[in-house]
Order: C-alpha cells, then sequence, then structure tokens
C-alpha cells in the first residue's frame, strides 16, 4: 500500500510517500518564506507559495521514489478536526490533490493537520500506539492542545491554553531576538549556550494554561538587562514546565495511558529533557516527524485503505 500525503500549513508545503510494506516514509518539506521580523504570512501569501511550491517538491519527489503506483492520495483539508476549523492554506493541498485522485484514478482521503501530527508522531514513537488509547501533547505555532487520541482519531481535547499557544510566545520571543520565523530552532540554539538552572512563574489550572503572561515576561527581562541567552532559556523553561504539570493533571485523570509529544515546539532538546526527567515513560519524536510533515497524512491514507480492502 503506497499513498502520497499532502500538507499545506501555514508554515511549510510538505509531501511524504508511505509504503505499508516497510521502510521509511520519503518526505519532502519547504518551509514558507517569512520577511525580516515578520510573525507570519497573510493567507493569500500562504496560498500564492503552497502553489508555487508544490509542483516543485512532486518534481523531487519523483526523483526519490514511485510514484506511478500510488493506492491513494492522502491530503489535509483543515487544521483541526474540529467544527468552524479552517484556513484558506489548506485549500491549495485539497484541490493538488482532488487533480491527482481524478487523473490516476485513485481516492483522495482527507484529514486534518493536526491528525496529521498525531499519526506521524505515533509512527515514530514505535507504531505500537496505532490501535490504542493515549494522550498526544501537540504543541505548536498554531496549537497547545493535549489530545485523547483513539485508533489515530482524536477523541477529546483534555487540555489546552486558554490564551497565546507555546509556538507563538516562542516566536515572539525569537523573532524579537533577530531570528527569522519560526524561530524555534535558533531560540533553542541560544537557550543551550545558558547553562544557569530556572524555574520560571507559570500558569497551569489542571489540564489547561495560560501563556500570555510568559510574553510579558520574557519582554521584562530583556528590558531589566538580562541576556538573550537567559531569556531564551527562561521561555523555553517555562513552556517545559507547562508542558509537565498539564501531562501530570491529565494522567491524573486518564491514569496509565502513554504518553506522546509533539509539534515544533517539542522539537526542544530543552523540554525533552526537563520532561523526560520527570516523566521518563513519555515518548518525544524525532524533529523530522514533530515538526510540519505529510507523514502522518499519508499513513492516515494507508490505513483508510487498508480498512475499506478489509
Amino acid at each position: 500500500m503506497r499513498t502520497l500525503g499532502i500538507d499545506t500549513s501555514n508554515y511549510a508545503t510538505s509531501l511524504a510517500v508511505y509504503d505499508s510494506a516497510g521502510g521509511a516514509p520519503v518526505m519532502l518539506k519547504r518551509f514558507l518564506p517569512v520577511k525580516q521580523g515578520g510573525l507570519g504570512l497573510r493567507q493569500s501569501d500562504a496560498v500564492f507559495h503552497h502553489t508555487a511550491a508544490i509542483p516543485q517538491l512532486l518534481e523531487e519527489l519523483k526523483q526519490k521514489t514511485n510514484l506511478e503506483e500510488l493506492s491513494a492520495v492522502g491530503v489535509s483539508t483543515k487544521p483541526r478536526p474540529a467544527e468552524g476549523s479552517y484556513m484558506p492554506c489548506f485549500l491549495v493541498g485539497q484541490a493538488i490533490a482532488a487533480a491527482i485522485s481524478a487523473t490516476a484514478g485513485i481516492p483522495m482521503i482527507e484529514t486534518t493537520h493536526q491528525q496529521g501530527h498525531v499519526a506521524a508522531a505515533l509512527y515514530a514513537a514505535g507504531g505500537d500506539l496505532y490501535d490504542t488509547r493515549s494522550l498526544v501533547f501537540h504543541i505548536s505555532g498554531g496549537t497547545t492542545d493535549l489530545l485523547l487520541v483513539d485508533r489515530l482519531q482524536v477523541l477529546r481535547t483534555v487540555g489546552h491554553s486558554t490564551d497565546l499557544y507555546a509556538g507563538q510566545a516562542v516566536d515572539r520571543l525569537g523573532v524579537r531576538l533577530g531570528f527569522a520565523f519560526p524561530a524555534g530552532a535558533q531560540l533553542s540554539e541560544l537557550a543551550a549556550t545558558c547553562s544557569e538552572k530556572l524555574d520560571p512563574k507559570v500558569s497551569v489550572k489542571g489540564t489547561n494554561c495560560s501563556l500570555s503572561g510568559l510574553q510579558n515576561q520574557c519582554e521584562r527581562l530583556l528590558a531589566e538587562g538580562y541576556a538573550p541567552a537567559y531569556v531564551a532559556r527562561y521561555c523555553l523553561t517555562a513552556v517545559a514546565k507547562t508542558a509537565y504539570l498539564m501531562l501530570r493533571a491529565a494522567l491524573a485523570e486518564e491514569p496509565g495511558l502513554p504518553c506522546v509529544c509533539a509539534g515544533g515546539v517539542m522539537s526542544s532538546e530543552l523540554i525533552r529533557d526537563y520532561v523526560t526527567q520527570r516523566m521518563p515513560g513519555v515518548r518525544f519524536v524525532p524533529g523530522l516527524y514533530s515538526s510540519d510533515n505529510a507523514a502522518g497524512v499519508a499513513i492516515i491514507a494507508a490505513r483508510e485503505m487498508e480498512k475499506r480492502n478489509g
């Protein structure tokens, strides 16, 4: 079962081919260009860049793997599996997938960006969680959601941020310090140059959090003359502490469930070390499968085709 996955998020154009017979997915990704000092893109610009990138990425993909024997094409058509969830940038992937489906005579399997993240994370965590219940913490520029997942389906949101997303706090600080957007990787590198042990103040109530105060704290530290590396470490440690406390509260409600952390922010080594030192059983997946990618979308398409074929 070979499937093509397409994901056109607000950050990257991603393609992947997954073969259920074995082997790692073949993945390609291109970040959308953001002007220096910018904190994202207008949707009209994102649509333009996705439209320009996909033909080039398809040509590159053809050089890496066979696109002639696909069983289905999977595509993310909206940010998350919730009523009213919508972003125009996903229409680009949907249109391309529909064209491939019609011309190749193969089914088009629709899913969401968030479900793609979940599937990619569970794959990278070992694939043994596909057919069971688990907690997946999805933290990125567009979400800070602790999800109860069963058989790749998001059952409900167990916890979330009531205001600012963790990725927004990270990116805003990174851009404030002169890094290009998205700034998570650069901020993590800077934070690693500071060795101080920090215990930031965070706002967590049960499985929910508030992160708007973190941005204010970081601005105050910079205004008071603290070194950028210190503030970067403070920011990421605050995100890590928040994630840990939310996971701890969720496991008190759902004891024994395996936990997987996904999303671009969770690629941070500092966050991973903070959480796993306190909760050794939590699985963090490699950045390749944690940040935006189309591998999970292709995996969902393959599993759907397997169900249809009995």
